[in-house]
């Protein structure tokens, strides 16, 4: 099932988030930094070539007990991480837009976890007139918010 406008809006309410990135995504560095800029701890991460200073490199290195997780990765199947983050405890999981894969959907909806698809986090966590906010508006006006 599709999840709500509210639901979206919601996956945002949380004080920890783990990020899975190969900068391949740019808006993913965008959210990690309007995160950071709420207060919010970010673990991130990074399988690209040069990983940012500080990032994790893989699943295991996540502290356990997360609730939520945003995977924007197109050089690798978002669903090879999904089981993993699952065991760290992870509930709730946002494909980054155009990230989505069946594999991805297919094993969130095995494991039993909400599932986020086709949006792009910054639709949510931008604010003010930008890029995001035009994008924002047209999909409140088209009903796919």
């Amino acid at each position: 099932m599709e999840p709500t406008t509210s639901e979206r809006e919601n996956f945002w309410n949380a004080k920890t988030y783990a990020f899975i990135t190969d900068h391949t995504k740019p808006a993913m560095k965008w959210a990690i930094s309007e995160l950071k800029n709420r207060g919010k701890d970010v673990y991130i991460i990074d399988l690209s070539d040069k990983p940012e200073s500080g990032s994790l490199r893989t699943v295991s290195e996540l502290p356990a007990g997360l609730d939520r997780a945003v995977l924007g990765v197109t050089i690798t199947d978002p669903g090879n991480f999904i089981p993993a983050l699952k065991e760290k405890g992870i509930t709730k999981i946002w494909l980054h837009w155009r990230t989505e894969t069946e594999k991805a959907m297919d094993t969130c909806k095995a494991e039993g976890l909400e599932c986020m698809t086709e949006h792009c986090p910054m639709m949510y966590l931008g604010n003010g007139f930008s890029i995001h906010g035009i994008h924002r508006a047209i999909a409140k006006m088209m009903g796919k918010y």
